[in-house]
């Protein structure tokens, strides 16, 4: 069964209209498509002229996502494309949404939220959106989210910039600035390192821009989400929560006593209807990145070197060696951690290491590697008890067209003399079973 909507002057099918995306909630594909109608503008205001990877729940929020990057090769003449290239050299053509009637046909697809890169498709080699992606490590309350985006706020408009705040829709905070389009990539991550250095600087207690979990607390200002082919849930977006959680746009003035769990599905249309867009000025506050580039160039006189890439990246100019704590090369007392029975490597690789790290899981599902380290602690609960949320090491691997989850967790506080060895996997998942090398 189809239901034919008529958007922007065209007829768009929505298949399986009655499917439940939210079983929690019971919204329908016909209640997301509606809700994004519903706050289109703003929606629109975030993707247009951008480039789309597809993350697509064909089975609903709590089914199975994949990413999908090209274009579907059957699509209306009317859906719009441009061919991007990746830093691993490949190419693909990817959707453009700008009206209404493209964004149905994306969400019939089955796209809950929205991923376009910061790029418009008519000029693809400069960005023109700096992402600030503030990301806490588990236990930090989102008190101390709202706080190390008011510093971020602060940072910014001392070196010119607008900052445009946003729920992510999940656990963390998002400021978007518009750019003049006249970096490129490497500029604008350049400039988010530093940015990322001084929001540390001024509340270290609260923020790092540490790259490697091992060394995180607090909120992790995430300056990677601004390396080429990096992309975020753009504003508007509904996530896949079991609340159907929106990233609401928000005014800073309300940004001080927000609460994610307020921004959803079901009320954030009336908030649009009532108040409209808070960045509905967005676009024509593009700023200049000349003095966070500036403050780059004075720490890179200081002697520090360039942010961590993520690993999937090429050894990049000014990089440090890529090797996290766990994994850097100890002396002859260093250790290897065992791999897990059947495995050929373990939780640190095949480098020795000072940090004593045991696998829990890997899991196609971050709820079912979780439900493994709960089985873990149950049975470890004088080991549980030294351990806090950062010692828990939750890590999104990427497969081949979905992410996975390992869990390790870091043994550094339990007494030697209690720590257990590694052990069979609670849960283990192969993401690349059954697919054969190229």
């Amino acid at each position: 069964m189809n239901e034919t909507l008529v958007v922007a002057g065209r007829e768009v099918a929505v298949s399986n209209p009655d499917k439940v995306y939210f079983p929690r909630t019971g919204h329908t594909k016909l209640h997301l498509v509606r809700y994004y109608l519903a706050v289109a503008e703003g929606a629109l205001r975030g993707v247009a002229g951008r480039p789309m990877v597809l993350k697509r729940f064909v089975n609903g929020a709590e089914g199975e996502v994949f990413f999908q990057k090209r274009a579907p090769a059957k699509r209306p003449d009317w859906i719009e494309t441009v061919e991007l290239s990746f830093p691993s050299g490949r190419t693909a053509v990817e959707v453009v949404v700008n009206d209404a009637a493209q964004l149905v046909w994306v969400l019939n697809l089955g796209c809950i939220d929205l991923n376009p890169h910061p790029v418009r498709a008519v000029d693809l080699d400069h960005p023109d959106e700096l992402r600030v992606d503030l990301d806490p490590v588990p236990g930090v309350p989102w008190s101390q989210v709202r706080e190390v985006a008011l510093v971020a706020k602060s940072v910014l408009e001392d070196f010119g910039l607008a900052g445009w705040p946003k729920t992510s829709g999940s656990r963390g905070f998002h400021v978007y600035c518009r750019i003049e389009p006249r970096w490129t990539f490497t500029e604008v991550r350049r400039a988010a390192v530093a940015l990322a250095r001084e929001v540390e600087r001024r509340a270290p207690d609260l923020a790092t821009s540490s790259w490697w979990k091992e060394e995180r607390h607090g909120v992790f200002v995430d300056y990677n989400q601004n390396a080429k082919d990096r992309t975020v849930a753009s504003a508007y977006s509904v996530r896949p929560t079991p609340d159907a959680r929106v990233s609401a746009t928000l005014s800073w003035a309300e940004v001080p006593g927000c609460e994610p769990e307020a921004f959803t599905l079901e009320t954030m249309p009336r908030r649009f209807a009532e108040a409209g867009d808070p960045w509905d000025g967005i676009d024509r506050a593009a700023g200049s990145l000349d003095s966070l580039l500036e403050l780059a160039a004075q720490h890179a006189a200081a002697g520090l070197g360039d942010g961590y890439w993520p690993p999937f990246y090429g050894k990049q100019e000014g990089e440090p060696p890529r090797v996290q704590p766990s994994r850097r090369r100890a002396g002859r007392d260093g250790e290897v951690p065992a791999p897990a029975p059947g495995k050929s490597s373990g939780p640190t690789g095949r480098r020795r290491t000072t940090v004593p790290l045991v696998e829990i899981a890997r899991a196609a599902k971050e709820a079912e590697a979780r439900e493994g380290l709960e089985r873990w602690k149950q049975r470890h609960p004088e080991v549980w008890k030294h351990l806090g949320p950062a010692d828990v090491l939750v890590d999104s691997m990427r497969g081949r067209s979905s992410t996975w989850t390992r869990i390790r967790v870091n043994l550094s506080k339990v007494p030697e003399a209690q720590r257990p060895p590694q052990e069979p996997l609670e849960v283990d998942f192969d993401p690349w079973r059954g697919i054969r090398p190229s």
